[in-house]
Order: structure tokens, then C-alpha cells, then sequence
């Protein structure tokens, strides 16, 4: 008995040290998956997979259609013909897209055509660029034509100068056909310049084909009007936030119902990702985030009795659903994620509650990789509050060794920490690198009620650094945690958090890694495209000197009134495009750092926006990372 145990150790030992670790470049290799939808015929699911290629520094895709109960995929050269044309209205007569028109003059050679070869920009208001693009004067409008060779395109918005699709994300979703043909509905925000810039008041509105006019269905409501789709039997819904500037609200589900609007998710207390009708139009399926994962919910639809919608959790478990594709039978099929595996297609069965994987882009991959694992911890905040953990052990973890730790900050600030798979700030990769990470669902975070959620507003540098500290002081406390090697990491807020943090925590950290992180608050204000943000959680501008809370977050929340305390190293990085949180915060972060004498060290990607989207750029980005690790912790 004894040999048999020892040469199963033997065994399980080998097996181990044949695994493999995951890497940067492994990471990029892995295929990404997009589900396009269901087959016309309802027996095959239609998806894309993107290959990044680090030596052409690009991504090349390939199409497939696997069968919706499972089995063998295959590549299809062209998915057009499988697929439902949502661009084409029901009765066939018509084709929906859309086309960038130019309205605004902008450039010098449109005011002086003589001055054709002058590189001159002129504005007279805000929104004046965006995202990672400047406003040139166009803009998305949408267009209808006949479904025949030679048909010319009706402009539904001539001569306005707003946006359908939404800037800068909006696709062909923004826009939908009426079931009977005779409207188009979309999604517009009809504000233009610094109103534009000031608000987040999108509405859904129909145009008539027949008469040409338009009617705003979503008048009343000022703030975000988005995702609009009909149930089976034709009832107008969409998703919707309330209050006017603020872009983290409470999603609602909105079914619009002879004249009136049935608010079917106002007495949960969460807020809705993405959702899709029941064939038989009783009940609404959704994805909303939930004690740190995405999951998969259904609310029924009482019509116009007084009876309140019942929502019903549907899944659990330490994953994400991410999205909902659709039914086959008694299975609802969806997209679904771990911090351990990218995205895949599974079936849920809706009766005997039981998982399928379908699709399997990058199951091999997996299965030779020694994978971490992810725990959750409940730490009590200095305020008497639950706050869930995650912690990311790395593979193979020895309770009796101790590793270097990584407080991970979230940004947003108010976007949910779940299961998700990133492709830069990637759990999996940071442990296989023999790293702890700590990543804490502080104030701010979706998925653990509305007054969670909503407390970060205008308390950025309030309680949620309390709720860091207790996270990673909670945590340091285990034997298997170095405490004299703890990091900070963070991106967005979460870049913001490690610039605040670096002047508070007391010596507790060794080094800090900010990527786009708000470090002037002040000229973060003047500088950032989308306004409305800035008014909603700083509580209005730096010059309203009797606004207590606009002071507060202008000087008391402002990393860069706390530089001075900064005593560990620091390593900055910033996109050129990045127009959220624009290059001047990292370079004044940075020339702080060298001023004060700090090992700092300034990564500049010129092509990138808020995000590292170009696989060689993403590569230098993490082996940058690790590397400023290894120096500094």
C-alpha cells in the first residue's frame, strides 16, 4: 500500500511540473470569442473567433456555426446567409444602417476653402472630441433604403447634428425595425456641444416612415434610454437609468404597454447588464451582477395588472454569465467566463438547472495549464459593513511559503469586480507570476445593492480607501502572505486609487502601479471629454467655492494635494488617445515622482486610448508590468 501512495505522488508530482504556466504571450494567443446569434433554422449557433497574432500585430478572424445542443463546430465562410438580417424590416421591403455624415464645419478649409491645405481645428463649445476621436463635424445617422439593387437612402436625421449610433460604442443594435415595418426606433442623445457634453439624457425615438415625422418615446425620462427591442407580441422595451448625469444609475427594464411604461425591475434592488424576451413573451430574461459575479435572472411580466414583477436568480456559482445569446427548448444559451478561462458558449437548462459547455475555443489550452485559484473572503469594513474579497492564490500554492501580494483597484469606480477575464489586468497571468492578488468589492461596486453602489459618489477618497486598506490588511494577516511585499495596481479609478493611496497608506505598500489614473482632480476637470461625470462625482465644478462637496473632491480627494507624503516607487502609464482621463494626469504624476526623488517610471503608449488594444503594444504593457514587479517588490 505504501509503494502504491508513493508512486502516486510520484506521478501527481510529475503531472504538476508538466504544466504549464500562464504567460503573456499565451495569453495573446488565445482565441476570443463573439457570438453572432442562432441560425435562421434555430439548429446552429453562429459565432466569431478572433486570433490575435503578435507577429502581425493584429487579430484574424474566423467564423463558425456549431450545432445548439453541442458537437463538432464548423468554419463558414460567410455567416450572412445563416443568420436572421436584423438590418432587413420584417415584411422584407426595407434594408436599416447606417452612414457617418458630415453637418458641423470644423476644419479651417471649411470655413476658408481657399486655405484647402491648412491644419486648423475650430470650436465654438465642448465635445469637441471624445473617447479617442475628434469631432470633425460628423456624425452616425441613420439611413433606410428598399431592399432592391439601385435604391437610393433616406437620411432619418437630415441635417441634424447629433449621433445615431451612439458615440463612441454604439453599433447597429442602437437601431431596430417596429414588427409591423412602418417605423424605425433608435437611440439618440439630441444635444450637441457642451450640453452634449453635460448630459447623459439618450432617448429611443421612432421615426414614420409614411409621414416622415418623429416622436421621442422616451420623453419624460432624463436620463440614459438605451438596448431597445420588441417581445414577441410587439411591446416596446429598453433599458433605462433615471437621473440625468449620472452613468452608473440603476438599469431598469422598461416594457412600454398601451401608453404606459411597466417598470419591471423597480422594486429589485440591482441593476440590469443586457436582456432578452421569453418566446412567449410571459417572462424577461437578464444578466446583472451579484455578490461578485454575473448572473443569470429572469422577472415575469404581469401586463397591466397591479401585481409586482417577481425577479428570480436563476444560476450561481464563481463564474460571469456575460451575455444571453438565446432559447433552444428548455435551455437558454449564453456566454460565460471565470478569472481562470476566457469566454465560452454554454447551455443552461432552464428545468433541470444543469450546465453545458458548447464551445471549446480554448480547452486545450486550459488543460495543460496549472490554474490558480479563486477564493472568496468576507472582511467586516471600518464601518461595520460585509465586503466581499476575491483572493487569487497562484498555481500550485504552498500554504507553507510565502508570496508577494497585489491589492488590485477596480475602476469604474462603479462597475462591478466579478468573474471576468481581462486581457491585460489579468488575475490568472498575475499569480502564475507567483503573485497574491487581493481585489476587494469596495464602496462603488455593482452587484451588492443600490446603496453600496451609490456611496462612492462624491467620496472617492472616503470610505473606499478605508474599504482597500481593511482588504489587504484583512488578508496580510495569513502566514502565507510576505508583508513586507505588498504592491498596489490599478487602472482608471483604480489608477486614481493607487495615486491616492501612494500618500496614505502608511508604509504598508512597497511600490504602486498606476495606468490612466486620475492624479489632479482639478485639471482632470478641465480637461476630461464627458463632463457630466465630473459634475455627477465630484459634486459640480472647482470654482463653486460654497459647494462643500465640489471642494472636497477638489482638494481633500485630490492625489495631487497629497504628493508630498509619496515615498515608494511608481510606475505611470498612460495612452496618447486617451481623452476619458487625458496624458496631462500621468505627466504631472510623473513629474512629481522625478521631482521628489522617486524611482519612477513613465510607460507612454502614443496609439492607445483608455485601454492597450494592439497585441505587440499589450505584450510590452506586461512584460513592463512584471518587470517594474520585479524591481520594486
Amino acid at each position: 500500500m505504501k509503494k502504491i501512495v508513493f508512486i502516486t505522488l510520484i506521478m501527481t508530482n510529475l503531472t504538476a511540473m508538466a504544466q504549464n504556466t500562464m504567460s503573456p504571450e499565451l495569453l495573446w494567443k488565445l482565441g476570443r470569442i463573439t457570438t453572432l446569434g442562432i441560425s435562421k433554422d434555430e439548429k446552429n449557433i453562429i459565432y466569431k473567433v478572433d486570433f490575435p497574432s503578435i507577429e502581425e500585430n493584429k487579430s484574424n478572424s474566423k467564423f463558425y456555426s456549431l450545432p445548439i445542443n453541442g458537437g463538432t463546430p464548423t468554419e463558414e465562410a460567410d455567416t450572412k446567409e445563416l443568420l436572421k438580417d436584423k438590418n432587413v424590416s420584417p415584411d422584407g421591403k426595407y434594408l436599416v444602417y447606417n452612414e457617418e455624415v458630415k453637418i458641423d464645419k470644423v476644419h479651417g478649409k471649411d470655413f476658408y476653402p481657399e486655405l484647402e491645405k491648412s491644419n486648423v481645428q475650430v470650436y465654438n463649445a465642448l465635445d469637441y472630441r471624445h473617447w479617442d476621436k475628434w469631432n470633425e463635424g460628423k456624425f452616425n445617422h441613420v439611413f433606410y433604403k428598399e431592399n432592391k439593387g439601385g435604391s437610393v437612402g433616406i437620411d432619418i436625421l437630415k441635417d441634424e447634428n447629433f449621433d445615431s449610433p451612439q458615440k463612441p460604442f454604439g453599433g447597429d443594435e442602437d437601431y431596430i425595425w417596429s414588427p409591423d415595418s412602418k417605423s424605425i426606433l433608435y437611440v439618440c442623445k439630441k444635444k450637441s456641444g457642451t450640453a452634449y457634453a453635460t448630459s447623459t439624457n439618450t432617448d429611443i425615438y421612432e421615426y414614420h416612415l409614411e409621414t416622415g415625422e418623429t416622436t421621442n418615446r422616451t420623453e419624460g425620462n432624463l436620463g440614459y434610454d438605451t438596448n431597445p427591442a420588441f417581445s414577441p407580441t410587439g411591446n416596446l422595451t429598453w433599458l433605462q437609468m433615471k437621473r440625468d448625469g449620472y452613468e452608473a444609475d440603476k438599469n431598469d427594464i422598461i416594457v412600454s404597454l398601451k401608453g404606459m411604461n411597466i417598470n419591471l425591475t423597480a422594486h429589485w434592488d440591482g441593476t440590469v447588464e443586457n436582456f432578452l424576451w421569453s418566446k412567449d413573451s410571459k417572462k424577461v430574461y437578464f444578466v446583472a451582477p451579484i455578490d461578485g459575479t454575473l448572473q443569470l435572472f429572469e422577472v415575469d411580466f404581469p401586463g397591466l395588472t397591479k401585481k409586482i414583477p417577481v425577479v428570480t436568480q436563476l444560476t450561481n456559482g464563481d463564474f460571469d454569465v456575460v451575455s444571453i445569446v438565446g432559447f433552444s427548448g428548455d435551455t437558454i444559451i449564453v456566454n460565460r467566463t471565470d478569472m481562470n478561462h476566457a469566454a465560452e458558449i454554454f447551455s443552461y437548462n432552464l428545468k433541470n438547472k444543469n450546465w453545458k459547455q458548447l464551445s471549446n475555443v480554448n480547452t486545450e489550452t486550459y488543460k495543460s495549464l496549472a490554474l490558480s485559484k479563486t477564493e472568496r473572503r468576507y472582511v467586516t469594513t471600518t464601518d461595520g459593513k460585509k465586503m466581499l474579497v476575491w483572493v487569487i492564490l497562484p498555481p500550485n500554492f504552498d500554504a507553507s511559503k510565502k508570496y508577494p501580494t497585489l491589492l488590485y483597484c477596480q475602476g469604474g469606480p462603479q462597475s462591478p469586480l466579478t468573474q471576468f477575464y481581462s486581457f491585460r489586468w489579468n488575475f490568472q497571468l498575475m499569480a502564475a507570476q507567483g503573485y497574491i492578488v487581493v481585489a476587494p468589492n469596495r464602496r462603488g461596486m455593482q452587484g451588492h445593492g443600490v446603496e453600496w453602489n451609490e456611496q462612492i459618489s462624491k467620496d472617492w477618497g472616503g470610505q473606499v480607501m478605508n474599504d482597500y486598506l481593511s482588504a489587504i490588511d484583512d488578508v496580510a494577516k495569513e502566514k502565507y502572505v510576505d508583508k513586507t511585499r505588498l504592491g498596489c495596481v490599478g487602472a482608471s479609478f483604480g489608477g486614481y486609487s493607487a495615486f491616492y493611496l501612494a500618500g496614505i497608506h502608511n508604509n504598508r505598500f512597497k511600490t504602486f502601479i498606476a495606468h490612466d489614473g486620475v492624479f489632479n482632480t482639478q485639471s482632470m476637470f478641465g480637461t476630461t471629454e464627458e463632463v457630466f461625470f465630473n459634475y455627477w462625482d465630484f459634486g459640480g465644478a472647482y470654482w463653486e467655492k460654497d459647494n462643500a462637496a465640489a471642494q472636497k473632491g477638489y482638494t481633500t480627494f485630490n492625489p495631487a494635494s497629497r504628493v508630498e507624503k509619496w515615498n515608494k516607487p511608481i510606475l505611470i502609464i498612460q495612452g496618447g488617445n486617451d481623452f476619458r482621463v487625458p496624458i496631462g494626469q500621468a505627466q504631472e504624476a510623473f513629474q512629481a515622482a522625478q521631482m521628489l526623488g522617486i524611482k519612477s517610471r513613465f510607460l507612454y503608449f502614443p496609439e492607445e486610448n483608455h485601454w492597450v488594444l494592439k497585441p505587440q503594444n499589450a505584450i510590452v504593457w506586461q512584460r513592463e508590468f512584471f518587470k517594474w514587479l520585479k524591481e520594486t517588490l
